[in-house]
């Protein structure tokens, strides 16, 4: 499948989230300042970019692609997608490797999440309890009641 037609069959539908803006701030990019909804929560735990079967993508974006599909896969079980996650707390081992490859992270994220941009943070850490993972990703979901 090529990448376009890959990013096509991800299409997702507008979230049903509103994003919060403080009046005055400055836009954010690629994120939400925060984010309001109404229904069931769905609090994912923190997943990281291993296949179902045990074995991670070796580059960081390959991780960073499985991590967002396994977050994804938690939500379609409870009924959701990705366009009523509303929050996720990204974990790196090396914040310079999420900072130089931002260019490219853009269609990796947009793969997986569509045009839903959540409030986001992102947070280096010494290590993860897998040796091999170089990412987690903690998610919070409102699906419509």
């Amino acid at each position: 499948m090529t990448k376009i037609a890959e990013t096509a069959a991800r299409e997702v539908p507008p979230s049903p989230l509103t994003a919060v803006h403080p009046e005055g701030w400055p836009a954010p990019k690629g994120y939400a300042n925060g984010m309001a909804g109404e229904g069931r929560m769905v609090l994912t735990g923190g997943q990281i970019g291993w296949t179902p079967d045990g074995v991670f993508p070796d580059d960081f974006l390959g991780q960073v692609r499985q991590t967002l599909d396994n977050v994804v896969a938690v939500v379609r079980a409870a009924g959701g997608g990705p366009e009523h996650i509303a929050r996720l707390t990204w974990y790196v081992t090396d914040i310079e490797a999420y900072r130089s490859c931002l260019k490219d992270l853009g269609p990796v994220y947009r793969s997986v999440m569509g045009r839903n941009f959540p409030s986001m943070a992102v947070v280096q850490v010494l290590a993860l309890v897998e040796r091999e993972a170089m990412v987690e990703i903690e998610g919070t979901a409102i699906l419509p009641a």
